[in-house]
C-alpha cells in the first residue's frame, strides 16, 4: 500500500510538474495549449534540423511547420476572414524554409485562428460553410484546424525525437 501511495503522489507531482496550461479549458485553451507547444518546439529544433525528413518524398520539419501555418489560414478562410496577402505561391510550404522565417508564418497563423476564433459568436458557430466541395460548418472548421495542429504536433515529436531533441515539456 505504501508503494502504491508513493507512486501515486510522484506521478501526480510529475503531471503537476509539466505544462498543461489550457488543457481541458475548452476550444481557446486548448488552442492555446497546441500554440505554445508547436512554438516551443520549433524554436528548441536546431536551424539545421529544418530540412531534416525522415525519408525522402516525405515532408522535412519546415514543410511541417508550414503546411500548419498554411492550412491554418486556408481553414480559417473558409469560416470568413481572408487569407494574407503575403501568401503568393503554392509552392510556400517547400519554399519558405529558414527558421526564423517558418517559425514568423507558425506563429502568425496560430494567432489568426485565436483572434479569429475569439470574436466568432456562438451562433455564427452553426453557419454553413462549404470547403473543398463538401458541406462543413464554422465549429466543425474550428475543430478541423485544432486536430490537424495536434496531429502534426504528433509528427513534429517524433521528428525531433529521432534527431535527439527533447520536447521542451518533456524536461
Amino acid at each position: 500500500m505504501k508503494t502504491f501511495l508513493l507512486a501515486f503522489v510522484l506521478g501526480a507531482a510529475a503531471l503537476h510538474a509539466q505544462d498543461y496550461e489550457g488543457l481541458w479549458q475548452g476550444y481557446d485553451g486548448e488552442w492555446g495549449h497546441v500554440s505554445r507547444q508547436l512554438v516551443a518546439l520549433a524554436e528548441a529544433t536546431p536551424a539545421g534540423k529544418f530540412a531534416w525528413r525522415p525519408a525522402e518524398g516525405v515532408r522535412s520539419m519546415s514543410e511541417v511547420y508550414m503546411h500548419i501555418a498554411l492550412a491554418n489560414f486556408y481553414l480559417l478562410s473558409v469560416t470568413g476572414p481572408k487569407l494574407p496577402a503575403d501568401i503568393k505561391a503554392e509552392n510556400m510550404e517547400k519554399a519558405v524554409t529558414a527558421k526564423a522565417e517558418v517559425i514568423d508564418w507558425l506563429k502568425r497563423s496560430l494567432e489568426a485562428v485565436k483572434t479569429a476564433h475569439a470574436t466568432v459568436k456562438p451562433d455564427e458557430l452553426r453557419r454553413k460553410v462549404k470547403v473543398n466541395g463538401r458541406d462543413a460548418t464554422v465549429d466543425g472548421m474550428y475543430l478541423r484546424i485544432i486536430v490537424h495542429a495536434n496531429e502534426h504536433m504528433g509528427q513534429l515529436v517524433a521528428y525531433t525525437r529521432m534527431n535527439g531533441i527533447v520536447p521542451p515539456w518533456s524536461k
